[in-house]
């Protein structure tokens, strides 16, 4: 197993945890993004820059990434493709996404953005907080566990 890091938008409290969880487990860890962000220097941590453009990172996780992977994203249509892939995903907020319910997500998702380009203020997402940090540590223990 791999894990995959859409780095450019995951919290930097969440991408600490996942450098702890690499050294801890051996685990490849690699980090996608389109711009440049410093990470530890450690054999298993890797650090992958893309270009600038809409999906650059995505499509590189999508194209790199093994059945057995974890990605951890928190966009939705970036996680349906990793699991038709048979790779797994979890947001930074510790929720796991699955076959089940990614359609649903998706639906969400779609509204959502619908209701925001009619003009609707919908709100965004709601501050990261010690208990999504906590879900998080959680999530990731009981998949690598499992791994």
């Amino acid at each position: 197993m791999q894990i995959w890091v859409d780095a450019d938008s995951c919290p930097g409290v969440v991408k600490e945890i996942l450098f702890k969880a690499a050294r801890r487990t051996g685990l490849p860890l690699i980090l996608v993004a389109n711009h440049p962000m410093r990470v530890p220097p450690d054999k298993n941590i890797t650090f992958m820059s893309v270009s600038s453009g809409f999906d650059v990172a995505d499509d590189l996780i999508v194209e790199r990434c093994e059945p057995g992977d974890l990605v951890i994203t928190s966009d939705i249509p970036l996680a349906s493709d990793l699991l038709a892939k048979g790779a797994r995903a979890l947001n930074s907020r510790g929720d796991e996404f699955d076959r089940s319910t990614i359609r649903a997500a998706l639906t969400m998702r779609d509204f959502m953005e619908t209701m925001r380009s009619s003009g609707e203020r919908t709100g965004g997402p709601k501050a990261f907080s010690q208990k999504d940090k906590q879900n998080f540590a959680n999530a990731l223990d009981r998949i690598l566990a499992s791994a």
